[in-house]
């Protein structure tokens, strides 16, 4: 049994939430670029200009990508051989809080979601846990901002709704969804399990690198076809038109009952922020 001490978890959270709030992933970088050198619209071009600008300097100046440093999302893989000295969620918690603090990073957790009188702190964190074989933690910090999870949907489609159905569905969100995410967007589409796992699914999609497809080649060419027909919808960067509407489309799947198809659709803009560390 390995142990790992609460307090390397809690410097790993913080540096994480600064590192994930200042510095694009590659793969979004990478996707952002090819998609400028394709935009036949000057307006869309311009607008990925600035979008590109702008991470450059959240890079050069280690500074926030966007106001908008998000709630903090933190997805823990954690080895069955492995034993936590101290409380894990505390340290998690620590780690978000001193990150937020110590970064200058905007602070946007309230602690009711009726009363609204903000934490101050960005705490607690939205914790995401899953025990997986081995001895090492693997911790991912997704700052999620709420431009694009105010635009993100939950359907508990009928079976005779079939694949139509879902595909349908995933369309309709986006189109519904517009200039308000902030696009050019990642799609992150959970399919399957119960209301709660599917809605999961979706988040955790987004953890996914844009290099990477589905592993099975009927949910790959699932991937593919969706992105096709989101950026035909034309509403373009920034919501004034061209063909880069999203950068990507994950979809993740679980078994379901026999009278169900829940379909979970997780919206992310451009910033689509993770960054991971393994202890």
């Amino acid at each position: 049994m390995r142990e790992i001490k609460a307090t390397d978890i809690t410097k790993t959270v913080r540096d994480l939430c600064i590192e994930a709030n200042c510095h694009l992933p590659a793969d979004v970088k990478d996707a952002i670029e090819t998609c400028h050198g394709c935009e036949p619209f000057p307006i869309a071009q311009t607008i990925l200009d600035k979008i590109e600008e702008n991470y450059h300097i959240a890079d050069a100046d280690n500074v926030p990508i966007c106001q908008d440093t998000g709630l903090a999302c933190v997805f823990l893989e954690i080895g069955q051989d492995v034993h936590i000295d101290g409380d894990l969620k505390d340290a998690v918690n620590e780690g978000v809080r001193q990150g937020y603090t110590e970064g200058y990073l905007r602070k946007s957790c309230v602690k009711d979601p009726i009363d609204r009188v903000n934490t101050g702190d960005n705490t607690p964190a939205v914790l995401y846990l899953d025990l997986v074989p081995g001895d090492q933690v693997k911790v991912t910090v997704a700052p999620k901002g709420f431009g694009s999870e105010n635009m993100s949907q939950i359907k508990m489609l009928k079976p005779s709704d079939g694949l139509q159905g879902v595909k349908d569905f995933i369309v309709k969100v986006v189109e519904d969804a517009g200039p308000n995410p902030c696009p050019p967007i990642v799609v992150g589409v959970g399919i399957g399990g119960t209301f709660d796992k599917a809605a999961y699914l979706a988040k955790k999609a987004l953890m996914r690198p844009l290099t990477e497809r589905n592993a099975d080649p009927f949910y790959a060419d699932l991937e593919k076809e969706m992105l096709e027909k989101i950026n035909a919808l034309g509403i373009g960067p920034q919501g004034f038109g061209g063909q880069t509407t999203a950068l990507g489309v994950n979809i993740e799947t679980l078994p379901t009952h026999i009278a169900g198809l829940p379909c979970a659709v997780n919206i992310n803009c451009h910033v689509t922020r993770h960054k991971s560390a393994v202890l």
